[in-house]
């Protein structure tokens, strides 16, 4: 009889933070329409910007979803799921990471009206399913198909992906840009793009309008020609080599003594034909450019090896990064190699120009002239600042990715918030087809689409309610065309100002934001760890605890409990132990 009595007080402490369900959906909804809320103004063309400083005092501005949620530190787990969402929707499709949170947060507002109502949550869930279902089937009914050769059309799907960011104004430079680079390393067979052919590159200074494509490489660093060394190599042999050259080093620690100037002489002299007979296999190749990877335990080359080097008339480039081996191997149709005995003739590769070029901001290698059926491009990213540098280097790969969602799924939608007011109006009359519970959550489902043309026309200082309003009577009249023109703050025809979007992005967004808010509405409780473990307790309560519950738990509960006891009382005794000792031999200040 006393056992059960103890097991009944041990789930009572177990279980003491159980929190009740009304409590937890409260609260889990709050938070997440809080993050859905923080975002918000960053939708669309007219969006606001965010600035995000960390704690080493580095500033982030931008407007991209994805980016400012990483950044973001949230604690609750509910927010941790809108996260994670926007995390999901960059993987998938790379774009809409911020309107994938809009929409999870304006279905979870629905959600909580009809919590009002007394709708359970499993028929709230199965009806949003049934929704999505229906809305993807839409989708699919106004998709346009589009042929990856039609350039003209990939660059406006480009630069409606561009007009959203800060760079909007140069998206009619990035735009083509992108479509080149992504048009080169893919053909009509292909069913994704390989992002690690295309390699984006940046240095700060000059302008947005000075961003390129390179068919070939760029080399940030610039030409290491210390002992004045070619600047420009043409009909370019190329090797890659792992290896250092410099003096080698034992693998243990040790120390030479040299006593007189004949044996620093004797050093001297054999550190120099050690290095001469490296640079000697090397020119025997007819290598004329070396590139030489970056070393982190030892200089890759010093000032005696590049004299060597200059007088052989080899261009040396010099810290290219182990990420980008792989890369500029493919391109060159060369292989690294990680010693002198690997370094042979049919390992080198090839390039009709490898030229060192001045910019501004420094200097430059570039490499072209590669071989024709290589399908790697490389992006030369220009900014003044190092904020705006990577804001272009976050908007040109949301740009790749647009067009990579295409690569996938052929087909595109029309964009100004058309295809969500569209969803809205055709489950709004399938949802009164349903009967009973369902048809007020179908209905709730395709009121909350409409948030996508409320917050741009919100966010573009337009009137929210009256184009919403003349947008839905538009679309029930038939012109599945008509979207939000946030240039003229009205409603016109969307296709004729070249407002697209890939079709996997909008269906994207709406499978992964419903699918998040089922998993929420489907929580009822949360279990966190008991009180006694989480708050500090003094010595004194948990020796009387200790007392109590020899009387009132089980002995596993029982031990535990004073092995918590035992374990802080030893921590104590060093931590005294400790002070004293410093106490009697202070340490003296040097």
């Amino acid at each position: 009889m006393s056992q059960s009595g103890g097991q009944q007080a041990g789930n009572a402490v177990q279980f003491s933070e159980h929190t009740k369900e009304g409590d937890v959906r409260s609260s889990n909804l709050l938070a997440a329409k809080a993050v859905a809320e923080a975002i918000r103004t960053s939708l669309g063309p007219r969006g606001m910007d965010k600035m995000i400083s960390d704690e080493r005092g580095e500033v982030l501005i931008s407007n991209d979803g994805a980016t400012l949620l990483r950044k973001m530190k949230v604690v609750h787990p509910a927010a941790k799921m809108m996260v994670e969402l926007s995390r999901a929707q960059d993987v998938e499709a790379g774009d809409g990471t911020t309107s994938v949170v809009v929409i999870a947060g304006a279905l979870l507002n629905a959600a909580e009206k009809l919590f009002g109502k007394g709708i359970h949550a499993s028929v709230i869930a199965d009806a949003f399913q049934q929704a999505l279902v229906q809305a993807k089937a839409a989708l699919v009914e106004l998709a346009l198909p589009i042929q990856l050769s039609d350039k003209e059309t990939l660059v406006k799907l480009a630069s409606t992906s561009l007009n959203s960011k800060v760079v909007c104004d140069y998206a009619s430079v990035l735009g083509p840009l992108a479509v080149e680079a992504v048009t080169r390393v893919v053909d009509e067979e292909s069913t994704n793009v390989d992002f690690r052919n295309i390699r984006v590159v940046k240095k700060v200074g000059g302008l947005i309008e000075d961003t390129q494509l390179v068919e070939g490489l760029v080399f940030p660093q610039g030409s290491a020609h210390a002992a004045n060394g070619p600047s420009f190599i043409e009909n370019a042999k190329i090797g890659l080599i792992q290896f250092c050259l410099s003096p080698p080093k034992s693998n243990m620690d040790n120390q030479v003594v040299i006593s007189d100037y004949q044996q620093m002489d004797r050093a001297s002299r054999e550190e120099s034909r050690y290095l001469l007979d490296l640079v000697r296999k090397i020119k025997s190749t007819g290598c004329n450019v070396l590139l030489v990877q970056k070393s982190i335990l030892r200089d890759a080359v010093t000032d005696t090896s590049l004299h060597f080097l200059a007088k052989m008339k080899i261009m040396v480039v010099k810290d290219i990064e182990r990420s980008d081996i792989e890369f500029v191997a493919r391109t060159l149709g060369c292989q690294p190699c990680a010693s002198i005995e690997a370094f042979s003739k049919e390992k080198l590769g090839a390039a009709k120009a490898v030229e060192e070029v001045k910019t501004h901001g420094g200097k430059v290698v570039k490499v072209t002239g590669v071989a024709a059926d290589t399908k790697t491009v490389s992006i030369f990213c220009r900014g003044s600042n190092q904020l705006v540098l990577d804001e272009v280097d976050r908007s040109v790969h949301d740009a790749l990715c647009v067009l990579r969602s295409l690569v996938k799924r052929r087909f595109m939608l029309m964009g100004g918030g058309a295809p969500e007011i569209e969803l809205a109006l055709r489950l709004a009359e399938f949802g009164k087809k349903k009967g009973g519970r369902e048809s007020y959550c179908i209905r709730a489902y395709a009121e909350a689409l409409e948030v996508i043309p409320y917050t741009l026309a919100e966010n573009a200082g337009l009137d929210p309610i009256s184009i919403v309003t003349e947008l839905r009577n538009r679309h029930a009249n038939g012109d599945r065309s008509a979207g939000i023109n946030v240039r003229k703050g009205t409603i016109t025809d969307i296709t004729e100002e070249n407002v697209f979007q890939p079709l996997l992005v909008t269906e994207s967004a709406l499978t992964l934001a419903t699918e998040t808010v089922c998993m929420i509405l489907k929580i009822d409780g949360a279990i966190h760890p008991p009180s006694l473990l989480r708050t500090p307790v003094s010595f004194s309560q948990q020796t009387c605890c200790c007392v109590g519950c020899f009387f009132f738990f089980p002995p596993s509960i029982f031990l535990s409990l004073l092995w918590k006891v035992l374990s802080e009382c030893l921590c104590l005794y060093f931590v005294l132990l400790t002070t004293h000792r410093s106490t009697r031999y202070p340490r003296c200040a040097v």
